[in-house]
Parts: structure tokens; C-alpha cells; sequence
């Protein structure tokens, strides 16, 4: 039985994909994908962003327990907010937390210039910003930002 299944040559009604078939469903995947990488790395870069406005958040929510302990300060910067272990980890503020400051207001402002979100070209300045200026930010990290300002007060 074994050696007439081997010895059978083909089947007739052979099935498979022809050529054209092939190209057709690449051409379709490539087309696809054309369109969703572009989409996903716009996903990528409104994240960064996002994790920069949150890093933001945290610094002044830091900041708010700093002058809790210490009310006479005027001011405090995201280096010494971390020395201090008010702040564990300043994320993307690393880079400037010595020049990066909240001072004391009401409600708290941040103060921070080029903070870098996604590679060496994607940078956001925070003037004057508050955890309010912050959540209202509706720009998205695949634009261009540029700064992220507090309500002007009349």
C-alpha cells in the first residue's frame, strides 16, 4: 500500500497559487504597510510627549510636598528636588534639572527650557507652567513644539 501511494506520479486537480496570486498579496501587505508605519511613529512621538508633560506633573507635585517642608523657599530646581528625594526620578528632565525650577506661587509654576522627548531633536520649554497649563496642552509630540506656557494672569 505504502509503495503505490510513493509510486503515484500526480495529482490531476493540483491546487496552489500562481505567480500573479503571489505579487497581488505583496503588493496588497506593502500598501498596508505604508500606511500604518507612518501611523505607528506618530503613535511613538504623542507618547514621548505625553511622558514629558507627565514627567512635568510629577516635578511639580514634588515640588508641592518641597514646600510643604520648606515654606520660606521661593524656589526649587528639579536637581535639588531629586538630592533631596522629593523626586525619585526627574525622567526626562535629567538632562536640565539643574536649570529647571518651580518657584512658589499659587498654583506652582515650572520653568524649564529644551527639555528633550524623543532623540536629539524634539524639544518642549515649559514657561511658567502648571499642572493645569499642562493638561489643557492639547499639541501633539509628532508636531512641532515648541513651549508650553501657564495662563497669563491680568
Amino acid at each position: 500500500m505504502f509503495k503505490k501511494l510513493l509510486n503515484k506520479k500526480h495529482v490531476k486537480n493540483e491546487k496552489g497559487l500562481t505567480l500573479i496570486e503571489l505579487l497581488a498579496v505583496i503588493v496588497i501587505l506593502a500598501i498596508i504597510s505604508a500606511i500604518a508605519i507612518p501611523a505607528i511613529g506618530n503613535i511613538i512621538e504623542n507618547s514621548r510627549y505625553n511622558a514629558a508633560k507627565a514627567d512635568a506633573i510629577n516635578v511639580l507635585n514634588a515640588a508641592n510636598l518641597y514646600f510643604t517642608d520648606e515654606p520660606d523657599e521661593p524656589s526649587v530646581t528639579v536637581a535639588k528636588l531629586k538630592t533631596d528625594k522629593y523626586l525619585d526620578n526627574a525622567g526626562t528632565f535629567e538632562k536640565v534639572a539643574d536649570s529647571a525650577t518651580v518657584t512658589k506661587d499659587s498654583p506652582n509654576k515650572l520653568s524649564a527650557t529644551d527639555v528633550v522627548y524623543s532623540g536629539t531633536d524634539k524639544k518642549v520649554s515649559f514657561s511658567g507652567a502648571t499642572v493645569q497649563s499642562i493638561n489643557k496642552d492639547n499639541q501633539k509630540g509628532s508636531d512641532t513644539v515648541e513651549k508650553i506656557e501657564g495662563e497669563k494672569t491680568p
